[in-house]
């Protein structure tokens, strides 16, 4: 069986049990291997980042976000404590359930340190002195600190609530972001959350910021099939498949598209990879994608800014 039905088999069981995201982070990283903060991982999210910081520069004529809100951080925070090091105040991070811990915020503060020492980390962000100079010093005295004391310290806070009702006020926010997650989330829930974050990001000066992995994540693990592989199945198939632990929505960027165009969200900026039509054309494609544009249903990755000055 190939590795992709094995790990979807599993998930689909452990989407089913109690505790199922501890249980899933567990299987990811000692069985998949998937869910390990190596080099790779942390340089892209890294490297979101900094575009997040030059879309924001760029459209408010200021240095770094004040405020910010990401959803879907994951167990790692690496775009929070980027904010944190250029000087943002009040980092939000959303999510339904507390996937980090102290000992997975350590790993990623090391792996700053570690950027920074090979003399690669102001390659991509301008972070402050005086800021990278308190992660080195949550990591000397790491035994002194519980999850909630490092947490205040980077001025980071977990928000578990259904980012379609958010608690916080409207015009709030100056940098909204997120980094590859939208993908996990079907459009039912997404059109809401983004309502929810028009309403809380500020008005004038305000900034969206969205990446966006339309690859069939299964692809990462089995490189026996490609990235479009997931498309050949018809939705009802596809729920079958698919799992509440790391849901694949499978829509392209032409419904994102007019998701931003529904609820009147300017794109601003919209880059994306063309993807392969080769490997496309060597999937048999659902009806669903069949009758769109294969350059756009081809597209893996994009990222979606709005200005929201532009409103």
């Amino acid at each position: 069986m190939k590795k992709w039905k094995q790990k979807a088999i599993v998930q689909k069981i452990i989407s089913y049990l109690p505790f199922s995201k501890n249980i899933n982070y567990f299987f990811q990283k000692y069985v998949t291997k998937g869910e390990n903060l190596n080099d790779e991982y942390f340089l892209d999210r890294l490297g979101h980042a900094k575009e997040h910081l030059t879309c924001y520069q760029k459209y408010t004529g200021n240095p770094f976000p004040n405020s910010s809100l990401e959803i879907g951080t994951g167990w790692y925070p690496v775009v929070p404590i980027s904010l944190f090091l250029v000087g943002s105040d009040t980092i939000y991070s959303v999510d339904i359930s507390m996937l980090t811990s102290k000992e997975r915020i350590a790993t990623t503060l090391r792996k700053f340190l570690d950027c920074h020492n090979a003399g690669k980390l102001k390659d991509f962000i301008n972070y402050k002195k005086e800021r990278f100079e308190v992660l080195q010093s949550i990591l000397s005295n790491l035994e002194k600190y519980d999850l909630e004391a490092i947490l205040k310290v980077l001025k980071i806070t977990y928000i578990i609530e259904d980012a379609r009702k958010l608690s916080l006020p409207e015009n709030a926010i100056d940098l909204v972001n997120s980094n590859n997650t939208f993908e996990h989330i079907y459009p039912e829930i997404l059109i809401p959350i983004l309502k929810e974050f028009k309403r809380v990001v500020k008005k004038q000066n305000g900034v969206m910021s969205h990446f966006i992995d339309m690859s069939d994540h299964f692809a990462h693990l089995d490189k026996t099939i490609n990235i479009y592989n997931f498309l050949q199945f018809t939705d009802n198939q596809w729920k079958w498949i698919d799992n509440s632990i790391q849901p694949q929505s499978r829509i392209r960027i032409y419904d994102y598209k007019k998701i931003y165009k529904d609820l009147n969200i300017p794109i601003s900026e919209l880059t994306f990879r063309k993807g392969n039509i080769h490997e496309l054309k060597t999937i048999k494609l659902s009806a669903t994608y069949r009758n769109q544009s294969m350059d756009e249903v081809a597209i893996s990755h994009c990222h979606f800014i709005s200005n929201m000055s532009e409103n």
